[in-house]
């Protein structure tokens, strides 16, 4: 499929005078408007349908909206949005929500009154500011790039993996090590909770279907990030009884819990397994390379973006949300537990 930077590229013009064109010829320059003309009867842009209902009425910008920018998971994602925005003359507007903590007036408002053409949301909770808010048929089109947190949101399109069979998965292939004592570590209250609350049930759900009981002092809630996982592995290490392995809610939780672990003296995986969830960049070179559940992030983005451009064409595609499959990847931070 042509795109409009390679229209730009032909006719030796910026993807916005291509954009300008496609949406009112009149308005670009005759020696100009020629070129791209041409550029586009080259390529074939035009026959492009999508291309063609772009052509009304719009800013040709859509936002993502994320909890934090600090949680680098989020990076691929909006990379994946951007390598397919860019091949349609879209630009990118990020949001930071803090989890929820800042007001949302100035942002309600400036979808309500349409200067994005729609919304990707990752993992967040309902960012407008009025809670009925998304029933109101007049705002852009909403996709939800990883899972639904929340009721209000939950009617909308979601591209997501199954984070419960995920961690079911994760969980399953601690004990299939031999692991009975499996502690997991998980979102606190407005620093995550909701992010995790399903790989929490797949966790439990995997340690009933083996039998297993929970031991709950090893079920901590703490921020998820690197700091949150050394909190939580230094509760864990200081305990009289510990867990032979941990399965946390995300690799940030992962890496921090390491750090701990081995600062008070422990081994990993040789005294306490470590199992990650996400499959960031850094997991593949931490010491040891993190075991880790893997979101395909990229893939979540350039497959939300999508879905996103065909709402804003006019299609229909009501709630359904869209499986992409996850992997669970081996690497050095797990091992059969020691005696």
């Amino acid at each position: 499929m042509s795109s409009i930077k390679d229209v730009a590229k032909i006719a030796r013009v910026s993807i916005a005078t291509v954009s300008r064109y496609v949406n009112s010829p009149d308005s670009v320059r005759a020696p100009t408007a020629k070129r791209v003309k041409e550029a586009i009867k080259k390529t074939g842009y035009e026959t492009n349908s999508l291309a063609r209902n772009f052509r009304m009425g719009k800013t040709h910008q859509i936002m993502v909206v994320l909890p934090s920018i600090g949680i680098p998971f989020y990076g691929p994602i909006v990379e994946g949005v951007r390598k397919v925005a860019d091949s349609v003359g879209y630009h990118i507007l990020v949001m930071e929500t803090a989890f929820n903590s800042v007001e949302f007036d100035d942002f309600s408002r400036m979808v309500m009154s349409k200067q994005t053409d729609g919304i990707i949301l990752l993992s967040t909770l309902s960012p407008f500011k009025e809670p009925n808010i998304t029933a109101n048929k007049s705002h852009p089109p909403i996709v939800l790039g990883l899972e639904s947190i929340s009721t209000e949101l939950s009617h909308f399109p979601c591209v997501c993996i199954d984070n419960e069979a995920a961690a079911r998965d994760a969980t399953q292939y601690l004990i299939g090590l031999g692991h009975r004592r499996i502690g997991f570590l998980h979102g606190s209250p407005n620093t995550g909770s909701e992010l995790t609350k399903a790989r929490a049930v797949g966790f439990r759900n995997a340690m009933a279907a083996n039998d297993i009981p929970v031991n709950e002092d090893w079920v901590i809630k703490a921020p998820i990030t690197v700091e949150g996982g050394r909190q939580a592995a230094r509760q864990l290490s200081n305990m009289g009884s510990r867990p032979t392995a941990i399965f946390c809610a995300n690799d940030e939780m992962a890496l921090g819990a390491m750090f701990e672990i081995k600062k008070a003296g422990l081994r990993v995986p040789e005294d306490i397994s470590v199992m990650g969830f996400d499959n960031m960049l850094y997991g593949e070179i931490s010491d040891p390379p993190l075991s880790t559940i893997e979101q395909p992030a990229d893939k979540i983005g350039e497959y939300s973006m999508r879905r996103l451009l065909k709402l804003i064409a006019g299609e229909t595609g009501g709630g359904s949300m869209e499986i992409i499959p996850h992997r669970l990847i081996e690497r050095q931070s797990c091992m059969k537990p020691g005696k």
